[in-house]
């Protein structure tokens, strides 16, 4: 995937600066363009749809969740705290954009997000319990993956190193994981 030209990243923040604010429905292209100090046109020219942008906005979540899962399941053995870290890392590193997928979950749904974040969900889930767990191990392991990623949002100011450490203990517990 090509990098962003600077004005696309300068559209894409004013986008996802609106987005948070204001949802993506209620956020015009014209509105994005006029806090831009560009033409409509202009904005088009990098963005052909709001949904490019919104898309253009998700991928890196995308690609850097597929590349997570991807090396996980590559790995043949898992050490779950491990993976948990790194789960950890990739979702702090995207929290933005988490919320955004969360605000907009019919948006998101629309353009065929909201089924992969469950897939991706199955996956962790396999790889952490195996590939039949119990109903009981896969509610875990959901309740863990989910309180994370909460985590990773619902504490915004707390030190990165002590959230993580007691985000991923937390995971660990829900798990019945020594941490």
């Amino acid at each position: 995937m090509p990098k962003p030209t600077d004005t696309k990243r300068r559209i894409q923040a004013v986008a996802r600066e609106l987005f948070a604010r204001q949802g993506v429905r209620k956020t015009s292209l014209q509105e994005i363009a006029n806090r831009l100090g560009i033409t409509k046109p202009a904005l088009y020219y990098h963005f052909s749809s709001r949904e490019e942008l919104v898309r253009s906005i998700v991928q890196p979540l995308i690609d850097d969740g597929e590349a997570f899962l991807s090396r996980q399941e590559a790995l043949g053995a898992i050490e779950p705290r491990a993976l948990l870290e790194e789960y950890f890392d990739f979702t702090y590193g995207h929290r933005d954009v988490i919320v955004l997928v969360l605000a907009e979950l019919t948006t998101l749904a629309e353009l065929g997000l909201f089924d992969l974040v469950l897939a991706w969900r199955e996956r962790i889930v396999a790889l952490l319990c195996g590939p039949e767990p119990t109903l009981a191990e896969a509610t875990r392991a959901v309740v863990a993956l989910g309180g994370l990623q909460d985590c990773t949002i619902q504490f915004p100011d707390a030190p990165l190193e002590e959230l993580r450490r007691a985000t991923v203990n937390a995971a660990c517990a829900a798990l019945g994981i020594q941490p």
